[in-house]
């Protein structure tokens, strides 16, 4: 007997890697993609939720998908990650006129409402900034309880990738964040310390193009422009796939090792601002509030990305 299917909602702002992760999730056997929500962050907010309308278009995907915020909680300039994903945020495939529309309830009115609806048994997977996640619970308090437990793309326990301390979805709303990590839920930190370890070669790329269907030709359309830009920006021949690692945890958690430590999210300094300081030692003798994600698999993640792709015609 197949066990019943982990209910999910995906909080994201894609993103080449975003796309990937929504690819993973809509046909996953395991989970029960609800919906997406869409915040800023890789780009504004007008075009990520665009790209993510074209990914499900593109895909043949019925996933309802929800506009969320465009800036941070309380910071007033939201960032960007344009040298990275381009001006559109999803630079690289062309996709025809789009017919498919966002809903017209608001994603952070989305997430309270399907969690208050629920019976706590649904996961956020975020892959962007945390603003929506965050905006949600200080708007509706009661829904914390509801959260099966979050688990997020961001961070590191040890370099950043925005500053030396900082990754770009904390440090582009780490108020947000630091909501989200002091909320008491369940928290799986998925950051870049094993993000880093699964970059897409050619290799990677080739492969996956030899499936021959949509979904291999969307991902080698999308890898081929990302690999370009990171090599530009970080000297690497194949971008790291951050976002998917979060879907393919939840497919198969073998994939990752997780270790429990107390996470402070630095919101005050001026050099450190966004920094997930994680404390893998137990320095300061506090509670675990987190598991965080200290090494992957690789083989095991890419066999997860391939069969995703196979489930596509």
């Amino acid at each position: 007997m197949m066990s019943e299917k982990r209910k999910i909602i995906l909080d994201c702002d894609p993103g080449h890697d975003d796309a990937i992760a929504i690819m993973l999730a809509a046909k996953s056997e395991v989970l029960d993609l609800l919906g997406v929500s869409v915040v800023a962050g890789n780009q504004t907010v007008e075009k990520t939720v665009r790209n993510a309308l074209n990914v499900c278009q593109y895909l043949g995907l019925d996933v309802p998908v929800y506009q969320g915020c465009g800036q941070p909680m309380i910071r007033d300039k939201q960032v960007v990650a344009g040298d990275i994903h381009g001006e559109s945020g999803l630079d690289g495939p062309v996709f025809a006129p789009l017919t498919k529309q966002a809903e017209k309830k608001h994603g952070v009115q989305f997430i309270i409402d399907t969690l208050l609806a629920s019976d706590g048994d649904i996961t956020i997977v975020t892959t962007g900034p945390m603003t929506n996640l965050a905006m949600a619970m200080r708007l509706c308090p009661d829904i914390i309880p509801k959260i099966h437990e979050i688990v997020l793309m961001g961070g590191s326990y040890q370099l950043g990738n925005v500053t030396p301390a900082a990754e770009f979805n904390i440090i582009a709303d780490a108020d947000a964040a630091h909501v989200a990590f002091t909320c008491g839920r369940k928290i799986t930190m998925i950051g870049l310390d094993v993000t880093r370890k699964v970059l897409c070669y050619p290799s990677i790329v080739e492969r996956m193009g030899r499936i021959d269907n949509s979904a291999a030709k969307l991902f080698v359309d999308l890898m081929t422009f990302f690999n370009k830009s990171q090599k530009e920006v970080y000297g690497w021949e194949g971008g790291p796939l951050h976002d998917p690692v979060t879907i393919a945890y939840l497919i198969n958690p073998d994939i990752l090792t997780v270790k429990e430590m107390y996470t402070q999210i630095d919101i005050r300094s001026e050099q450190s601002y966004g920094r997930t300081n994680c404390d893998f030692f137990h320095y300061m003798g506090k509670e675990p509030n987190s598991f965080v994600a200290i090494d992957i698999d690789p083989e095991k993640f890419w066999d997860v990305v391939e069969d995703g792709i196979r489930k596509y015609s």
